[in-house]
This record gives C-alpha cells, structure tokens and sequence, in this order.
C-alpha cells in the first residue's frame, strides 16, 4: 500500500482532472453503446471548457494579482498551472485516439461525416443552397491581418481562421476570421444519402466549402481554412458599489466576462504556422497559456446533441416510473401521511411539479416558499408557482443570481415570478443560496396549520432529473418542516436572521453548523472504535476537499473506524496509509446517470443516522453558502437509502478505485457483475411492483 505523501491532501483541481479522465474512460469503453461514447467525449469536452474558465483562471488570477491570501489547496499556482497543462495534453491525445476510434466505428454502421472535399453532386447542391438559403445571413468575414483593434473572440464559439492567396503570388496571403454561428443553426447537417448510408457534415465544413464565393470579391483560388476557440475567464466579480443593485452588478459582470482574460487556446495542429503566431500575438497570448494543439474538430460539446436519428438502434435508456404510492392519490394528501422518498431518476420526476399545482389549486394553501438554483429553461415548476399567485397564494422563490452561467436565466425567471406578483429572494451577501428546499403552509377547516415540503439533493430541474441521480424526501414532520421554516425565515432577512439557523435542531444548515456536527459524529465513531466497538462511516457525495473534516476522517481511519466512501468527482483525500489501522475504501462511479445525491451514513451505538444534503464536504459548501442536510428517520426510508448504497458499493463494472496515485483503475471482482445503476433501477423497481401487488397503495 502507498505511503501518503508529506502535502496532506491531493491538488484539487488535479483530482478534478482526474475524475474528467474517468469520464474520457466511459468513452473508450467498447462495451457502452456508440452515442454514448460520442456523448461522453462532448461531456469530457464541455467538463475542461468550464474547468478552464473558472479554476484556471483563478489560478491565473493568483498568479497575477500575488494574493497571500491563498484559496483551497493551492499553495503553488504556478506549479499546479504547469501540472494542468501536462495533463490536459496527456488526456488530448487519448481524446483524438478515441474520436478516431468513434470515426471508425460510425463507418462500420454505415454513418458517414462528410466534409467538404467529400461531397458528391447532390450534395454539393445541397451545400450550396442551405448556405445561401440559411447560413449566409450570419456570417460576417472579418479581414484580420492588418485590423488595428482586434475583435473580441467570443467564448464557447469556434472560428475558422481562413488562409487565402493567388496561385501567382503564393507569399502574399491574406487571413480572415469566421465565427461560426452553431448558437443560430446548430453543429450537425444531414446530406442526401443512398444504400442505407447516412451523411452527415459540420457546420463549419459547410462554410469552407462556400469560401470561393464568400470571398469572391478578391479573386483569390487558393484556401487554406483551421478551427481554433478561445476559452476566458468566467468569474464574475461582484463589485461593492453601494449604489448599484444586485442585478445591475451581475448584468454588469455577465457582460464584462465575454470580455475574460483568455486562459486557453485550443487549435487545429495543422494550421498554418504563419497564421497561428499571428493569432497568439494578437490574443496576447505566450506559451504558458495552454495552448492546446488538437485535429481538426473543436467545441466536441456540440457532440452532446450528435444526431440521434442516424443510428439504426434506437436509445433503450430505461423509463422512469410512477413512485407505487403516486398512482392513485393526491401527493399533498399522501405526504400528510407519512414520508416519501423520490429517487430520480429512476422514479419519475412528476410528484414533485404536481405538488406545486395541487398547493396551487388548494383553497387551504396559504404560503409557498422554494428554492430554486438552476431550472428547466421550460420550467413547469415555474409555471405552477405562477399559477399560485395567480390563485391568491402568498409564493416566495428564493432564486440564486449568480448561480454560474444560468446568472442571466435566473435573472429572467426573476423578472417574471415578479411580474406575476410573487415575492423573489435575490441577495444574501458573500453566501450563495444552494439549499433545495420546498415549504407549503395551509390552514384547515379546524383553523389548524399544517406545512408539508419536501428536502432534495439535486436541482429543482425536470430535464436534468432524466439524467442526474439525486433524493427527494418529501415529508410533513413538523420537525423537519419546522427548520425548513426557519431556514427559509434567515432567507427572508439574512442581515439580522442567523438566529434562525442557530435555532434549527434537526435540518443541519450551512454555513458553519453542518461541519461542525460532522465533526461531532466522526468523532464519536472514533471514540467507539477506540473501546474496540462496532464503528462506520458511509459518505457519498460529489466531491471532498475541505482539509478540516479530510484530516478528521484520516484520525477516524488511524482509529480502526470502517470508513466507505462514494465521490464522483474532486477527491482530495489520500486513501491509502499504513498509519490506516481500517483502509478506506473509496470509488467512484461514472456511468449512464450522473451521481449527484449525498448521502451520509453513521453507525451510531447500531442506531444508523442517515442524512441527505444538497452540500459536498467542500469549503465552499460548507462556509459560503446556505445548504440544507436533512436527516431521514423512517425506517424503512433508512433502509432504502442504505440498500441503494451497498448496491453502489458492490458496483464492480463501473466503479473506479480512488487510491493515492488517481490510477483511476476498475474495480474487478470474481463476483457476478454488478452495475449500480442498473441494479438500482431493478431493486426500486420490483418493490414498486411488491407494494403494489400487495394493494400498499
């Protein structure tokens, strides 16, 4: 077993590179279906977009300004930046290996992308007039070798930098910059196609073949044509003017980051070397910016949406289904009850917007207080909040502005929940408003009050929930909903409202008061181990980084506590040290769904305490934002819970060991294979079909 190194804990923004090559591995699996495959790499793709425009950047920043006043974990920003560029070089050239290995195998099935040296006359006609037809209104030539003020490059675009010269004055060449405009007529063009083949060409490819004619004017037969793409900093910084409002300030920074420093520049290897010196000096980049060589395709994010209707097998992802007490029944009524949990998505994500219309419609309903981070951009529980206002309800939203890149959606949701008359929650200063929390109050027939809710750990987004892995308890336990009430009370006046989260008993809220009882728990699973008594600790969440509760559950391991550990992504902690009187076993799971929930487990003297969360054990989360972690007491919903994780403890196709050199090896086993998802889906499933068999509904 390896030795932890002297630094305490792995670089965070390496763990994180780590986990995007896990990723890249879910591409190079044979064994997952060919969409998938393409899906993955425009996932791992879009992953390393933001990851540079948000944590190289920072780093960068750091660099920059000198700040002694060091962020999480990086102590050696130059060192961490030099790091970063080996590795994304390293994962690049795999990237290129597996899109030719996804190349070829979209050969073999007859699918076909063509580009514009490749077309036949039918479809060259075609080209032709959809780029007419279409594609030429968008298009603006920019003529570039002389431009005295280079233009701004847009971030998340791909331009075709254009090499152009006569056949008689091959030295006198003149460049020229397209964007490609994939926002208005996006990535993916079918061509006409015989004997069951299916063509397909870029956009971009579709411009080059159009080049004689966009440039006609001067005359020019020779083309040369590359992609490149600029990546900028995204952070927004949020000045302290007094006299501007929250919304001017983050419609002001939102603005300002098109503008971001470029932190990266990914180009195709093969362009004219002329052309890209020019473009770097222009860019006023050097060679501690990342500059990436790749092949000829960029922006691989668009692949996410690789046409579907290519492929001759249809997506046998599995539906979700009906939660087996929601088929019949009001969801209010059936949460007045007893407690539900919701596990997305292989249960349905419907519940939960029909208990917002039911509270909408229910003339005892008084109150709606929710929170909402990233949303549907159809959001039907927006809608449904509207038709509460709408029906005289007192609806109060807590929206969270400068959730990164959705600050201009949220900003539209707000503007219209106000329009409608609800009550919106905008600015907590310095605290980010990351708790999915939902309170419903009515008043009986009796003159009694009643509140009932639910606690998530995923977002309040009903496409995302086909695809994110997330718990939803949907109670009405005055205790529960009682520090829901408080949290949501702090909500509404942060400036003198802390008492509020002080006063909460059962929901742990950050900031503070959830890593403060951590720490109590892992302790007392210490001193258990201490007197040679049974002592565990089961955690999933998405990412581990604060070094405080990092260095508690190494004393805890040193104890003999069994410590078990599910991280999707960021894992700070070394796993492996023969100080470790129990070895921590951690994985992580990359598959068809992305694992989101946490969940927390501790032995407790045999009495199992069991908490959902919307927080990661991350310094962010923990100190800099207002997060929900509720315990879930029914038992048979313990159970649930703790079933589901054993199932993802005993994945052995695609889990992935977390050890100290972040080999990122699979997990192997002699054992009948065992895929979490898959068995998740089956487990939730058959008791759907149990309770319903056995008339529970």
């Amino acid at each position: 077993m390896s030795e932890s190194p002297k630094h305490k804990t792995i670089a965070r923004d390496i763990s994180w590179l780590s986990f995007n090559a896990r990723v890249l591995q879910e591409a190079a699996d044979n064994s997952v279906p060919l969409r998938e495959r393409i899906r993955f790499l425009g996932i791992f793709s879009n992953n390393l977009d933001e990851f540079f425009r948000v944590r190289v950047a920072t780093l960068k920043r750091m660099i920059q300004f000198g700040s002694k006043a060091r962020m999480h974990l990086e102590n050696n920003p130059q060192q961490i930046i030099d790091e970063i560029q080996m590795t994304v070089l390293n994962q690049q050239g795999e990237f290129n290996r597996i899109w030719e290995e996804c190349l070829a195998e979209l050969n073999k099935q007859k699918i076909f992308l063509r580009n514009e040296k490749e077309l036949n006359a039918e479809q060259q006609e075609l080209v032709r007039t959809y780029y007419e037809e279409e594609v030429s209104s968008d298009i603006i030539p920019l003529m570039i070798e002389n431009i005295p003020v280079f233009p701004m490059l847009r971030d998340k675009s791909i331009f075709l930098a254009v090499v152009m010269w006569k056949k008689e004055s091959a030295f006198h060449k003149k460049y020229a910059l397209i964007e490609i405009p994939s926002r208005v007529h996006g990535r993916f063009k079918i061509l006409p196609s015989g004997n069951e083949e299916k063509h397909i060409i870029l956009l971009e490819d579709v411009i080059r073949y159009n080049l004689p004619d966009i440039f006609s004017y001067f005359g020019y037969d020779h083309y040369q044509s590359h992609i490149f793409k600029v990546t900028r900093d995204a952070e927004i910084d949020i000045d302290d003017d007094l006299s501007t409002n929250i919304i001017q300030k983050i419609e002001k920074g939102v603005k300002n980051r098109r503008k971001g420093k470029p932190v990266r520049f990914v180009y195709d290897r093969e362009m004219d070397p002329g052309l890209l010196e020019y473009l770097v000096r222009r860019l006023n980049l050097s060679k501690k910016d990342n500059l990436i060589p790749g092949g000829r395709i960029h922006n691989f994010r668009h692949f996410m949406d690789f046409p579907d209707d290519v492929f001759s097998e249809k997506r046998k992802r599995n539906k979700p289904f009906d939660h087996p007490l929601m088929t019949e029944r009001r969801v209010s009524d059936l949460i007045q009850e007893k407690d539900i949990l919701l596990h997305f998505p292989y249960h349905s994500f419907t519940p939960l917007i029909d208990l917002l219309r039911e509270a909408a419609f229910d003339p005892e309903v008084t109150t709606i207080k929710i929170t909402c981070y990233r949303l549907a951009s159809q959001s039907k529980i927006i809608n449904a909040l509207i038709n509460a206002v709408r029906n005289g309800k007192e609806v109060i939203v807590m929206i969270e502005l400068r959730a990164r890149f959705e600050e201009e959606a949220n900003i539209e949701w707000k503007n219209r929940l106000e329009e409608e008359g609800a009550r919106v929650l905008v600015e907590i200063p310095h605290l980010k408003v990351h708790s999915k929390l939902c309170l419903i109050r009515k008043r009986t027939k009796t003159n009694t009050i009643l509140q009932y809710g639910f606690v998530s750990t995923g977002n309040l987004n009903e496409k995302t929930a086909r695809i994110y892995a997330d718990h939803c308890l949907l109670t009405s336990n005055p205790k529960i909903m009682g520090d829901v009430n408080r949290i949501f009370h702090f909500l509404e006046q942060p400036k003198t409202g802390l008492h509020f989260l002080k006063d909460c008993r059962y929901v742990l809220p950050s900031p503070h008061f959830v890593k403060k009882e951590m720490l109590r728990l892992i302790e007392e699973e210490i001193k258990q181990a201490r007197k040679k008594k049974p002592a565990s600790i089961i955690l999933k969440m998405n990412s581990l980084s604060d070094e405080v509760l990092i260095a508690k559950l190494e004393d805890a391991a040193k104890a003999g506590v069994e410590i078990r550990l599910i991280v999707r992504g960021i894992f700070c902690l070394y796993s492996e040290n023969k100080k470790y009187l129990s070895p921590i076993r951690a994985i992580s799971i990359v598959d068809e769904y992305l694992e989101h929930a946490r969940v927390w487990v501790f032995h407790n003297k045999g009495k199992q305490k069991v908490y959902l969360s919307s927080a990661d054990w991350m310094l962010r989360n923990l100190e800099h934002r207002v997060e929900a972690t509720c315990p879930v007491w029914h038992p048979e919903l313990k159970q649930e819970l703790i079933d589901i994780l054993n199932i993802q403890l005993g994945d052995n196709v695609k889990a992935r060991r977390l050890d100290n050199e972040l080999s990122n090896d699979y997990i192997r086993t002699e054992k009948k294979k065992v895929r979490s998802q898959v068995e998740t889906y089956k487990f939730l499933h058959k008791k759907t079909l149990t309770q319903i068999e056995t008339g529970r509904h």
